[in-house]
């Protein structure tokens, strides 16, 4: 694949600039558990401004004109019921407000509720932990894209 390409692919995992240039960068991989552990380190490398980048690269939960990836990670907030979907609208709302960024959850194999209850959780945390707990989020979620292209869907 072209440096492009790869870019391209990696992008789909994690909106952060920084951290595709570094995955990018550290091609050709051997293994699955070189490419996560690449993933982890480029991650680390990251700070505020570029886990916002990220998160900005995702649709809200519950977002029903999510596409591609995002779409089938929230599958369990689709075909829930208008209370639940205006509860998931107004919880997105006051977390921005709060936070300044989206509510980011790994939200594979989470239904609605569980998303829910989670960010009202959350909107306990103080802004500093908050923005340590959404990167470590995005971590999980990229690693889950990872697995995905790689082939193993666990």
């Amino acid at each position: 694949m072209s440096e492009q390409d790869v870019a391209a692919v990696f992008r789909e995992c994690c909106g952060a600039s920084r951290w595709v240039d570094g995955m990018t960068d550290r091609r050709p991989f051997r293994s699955r558990d070189s490419v996560l552990s690449a993933a982890d380190e480029e991650w680390n490398k990251c700070g505020e401004r570029d886990w916002l980048e990220a998160f900005s690269h995702h649709p809200r939960i519950g977002d029903s004109t999510a596409t591609g990836v995002a779409a089938a990670e929230q599958a369990g907030a689709r075909g829930v019921g208008t209370v639940v979907q205006d509860e998931l609208r107004r919880v997105n709302q006051a977390y921005e407000e709060k936070f300044g960024h989206i509510y980011i959850v790994c939200a594979t194999g989470k239904s609605a509720d569980e998303m829910l209850e989670i960010a009202r959780q959350r909107m306990n945390n103080d802004p500093a932990t908050e923005l340590r707990i959404s990167a470590e989020e995005q971590r999980r979620i990229m690693h889950v894209r990872l697995r995905k292209l790689l082939g193993d869907e666990t």
